[in-house]
């Protein structure tokens, strides 16, 4: 869905601004916010499914979407977790009275995630968009909560395939070797002399300098001899 940021007023946007950071930093019980630097149209939370419920235990994400005529329209609610209930279509469109002929510009958004959370705990199969789970509710409620319940730990418990939850918080998530790429943490390379035939390590360095020193020792001494013998020629 499109951003109405450019069609909404600069006044409203202050006011949704102000609601918007007022809810992030004083929540609803068992709801989070994440609101968007990008587009403050658009509101994610996170609802904690109430006790006593089919979906207790479960994180159910959630947008609300302000459209160009709000605060005079209502917002638009969507499940984005997977949620077998009588109000919540299969695209996870909401259906509550609030977000039709009941809203006023005055009720807030607070009010509507407050509503949303009481919905799961109060489902009205009167206006239902799930006609399955509407009927279930009124006729089988056993096979209507076993059918919730398991919805609930397959989507909204963090398993595999869930989606529950918000945005990752920081820390979460791999996260990168110890060390890697520091560069005061780099290896060190040592190199070790190859050791000699009794496993003792030879040193290079110090065989080289003395096999240079024998040589010229021995070039000293030949160079005496030839020239003693050239003296004694001369005598």
């Amino acid at each position: 869905m499109n951003s109405n940021v450019e069609n909404l007023p600069p006044q409203v946007l202050r006011l949704v601004y102000k609601e918007v950071t007022a809810l992030a930093a004083d929540p609803p019980e068992g709801i989070k916010i994440y609101p968007s630097e990008e587009d403050i149209t658009e509101l994610h939370t996170a609802i904690e499914g109430p006790e006593g419920t089919p979906f207790a235990g479960g994180i159910f994400r959630m947008r609300l979407v302000l459209g160009k005529d709000f605060p005079a329209a209502p917002p638009k609610g969507y499940f984005l977790t997977k949620i077998f209930h009588p109000n919540v279509g299969h695209k996870g469109e909401i259906c509550v009275n609030v977000l039709k002929r009941d809203w006023r510009a005055e009720l807030g958004l607070r009010h509507v995630l407050l509503t949303i959370k009481c919905l799961l705990i109060h489902p009205n199969p009167e206006s239902a968009l799930n006609e399955e789970a509407g009927r279930l509710l009124l006729e089988d409620y056993a096979e209507y909560a076993s059918r919730a319940r398991l919805l609930t730990e397959i989507h909204a418990m963090g398993g595999p395939g869930g989606t529950s939850g918000g945005p990752p918080e920081p820390g979460e998530g791999p996260q990168p070797k110890k060390h890697a790429g520091d560069p005061n943490k780099r290896a060190v390379v040592v190199t070790t002399a190859p050791a000699g035939a009794n496993g003792n390590v030879v040193n290079n360095s110090s065989s080289s300098s003395s096999s240079s020193g024998n040589s010229n020792s021995s070039n000293v001494a030949v160079k005496k001899k030839t020239d003693k013998k050239r003296a004694l020629r001369r005598l």
